[in-house]
C-alpha cells in the first residue's frame, strides 16, 4: 500500500499558538472520523522573527491565486485565438 506523508508548518504568534494547537488537533479529530489517518505528532518550537511581516500568508496565497487566474485567462485567449486562426475550424 502506498502512503503519503503531509509536512504542515506554522508559524503564529506566541500568544496564539495554545488556541491554534486546539483548532488544528480539533480539526485533526474530525478529519480521523472519515479518513484514515498514521502516525504523527505536533511540534512546537519558539522561533524569533527579525523585523516586521511585510506580507502575511493570506496575502501571498491571494497574490499566488492571481497570478494563476491570469496565467489560466492568458491561455484560454492564446487556444481560442489559435484555434480561430488555425484551419481546423
Amino acid at each position: 500500500m502506498l502512503y503519503k506523508k503531509i509536512n504542515l508548518e506554522l508559524i503564529v504568534p506566541a500568544d496564539e499558538s495554545d488556541l491554534v494547537l486546539s483548532e488544528l488537533d480539533s480539526a485533526l479529530d474530525n478529519m480521523e472520523e472519515r479518513c484514515t489517518l498514521f502516525g504523527g505528532g505536533t511540534e512546537i518550537e519558539t522561533v524569533e522573527h527579525l523585523g516586521n511581516c511585510r506580507k502575511t500568508v493570506l496575502s501571498h496565497t491571494l497574490a499566488a491565486g492571481k497570478t494563476a487566474v491570469a496565467a489560466v485567462k492568458s491561455a484560454r485567449e492564446r487556444v481560442t485565438s489559435a484555434l480561430q486562426n488555425s484551419s481546423l475550424w
